[in-house]
């Protein structure tokens, strides 16, 4: 039994489900999905295994973990400012695929053209958005120095746009995760590869997140608030601009 081949096969299979298992325990134990949450996130989770490969699903499930770990830093203070994700803390299906659904794409389109090495970094760099992002948000917003990104004019912390050094280095922090637990996932299934070139497309990973997470910003700057997309649909704009920076960046 192959545990390490992509795709849909037994051994993939039966740690995908395993994992999913875990997942759906962990998550309504800890509170860290509802339960349109949980439900979304095994879709999710399900397609990035079996159509990837569970090591895929497990750099998503690092980034949920990392990012509930994020949301409940300093949680009261959150929740006293109006800055909270929920009143517990808890995120659901529209945070979810927000953040899961082009990761979830690329697996598939990974699968339908068995291009699962190309896959797996365009992979990263869409998950890496999403974990800048989120550790911009939650460990920036109770920075008191925050200024607008299309302005570079003080602003008041949490609002979409807004940038503090504190959020910058979080977000660098993210993405930073989400680009070794991408090497790792590579280095598994890509045995006779050279390191260097996956030490090499991890820095990609890690700069491509950072750079989707300004880009989230803006986003937010232009058009979020003024009322033209939802903060599902920025999330999702910059996650897939991540995509497509690391499909230019390995096709040239």
């Amino acid at each position: 039994m192959d545990y390490l081949a992509e795709g849909i096969n037994q051994g993939n299979l039966i740690i995908t489900s395993l994992t999913i298992i875990l997942l759906i325990v962990a998550s309504t134990k800890a509170r860290v999905l509802d339960s349109a949450g949980v439900a979304a996130a095994v879709f999710v989770g399900l397609l990035v295994g079996l159509l990837g490969h569970w090591t895929w699903l497990l750099t998503l499930l690092a980034f949920l973990a990392f990012s509930h770990i994020a949301t409940k830093w300093k949680f009261d203070e959150k929740k006293a400012k109006n800055m909270s994700e929920s009143d517990d803390g808890h995120r659901g299906w529209v945070n979810v695929f927000a953040n899961g659904a082009i990761p979830a794409l690329i697996a598939t389109g990974a699968f339908l053209t068995e291009q699962w090495e190309f896959g797996l970094w365009m992979f990263g760099a869409a998950v890496s958005v999403a974990a800048a992002d989120t550790f911009a948000s939650e460990f920036g917003c109770l920075d008191d120095n925050v200024r607008m990104i299309t302005t570079l004019k003080k602003c008041e912390p949490g609002i979409n746009g807004g940038y503090s050094k504190t959020g910058q280095f979080a977000a660098l922090i993210g993405a930073l995760i989400i680009g070794m637990m991408t090497f790792g996932a590579w280095y598994l299934t890509n045995l006779d590869n050279s390191v260097g070139d996956g030490i090499s497309l991890m820095g990609a990973v890690v700069a491509i997140g950072w750079i989707g997470c300004q880009i989230d910003s803006l986003l937010g700057a232009w058009f979020e608030n003024r009322g033209y997309l939802t903060k599902g649909g920025v999330n999702a704009l910059a996650i897939t601009s991540g995509m497509i920076i690391m499909f230019a960046w390995l096709k040239y």
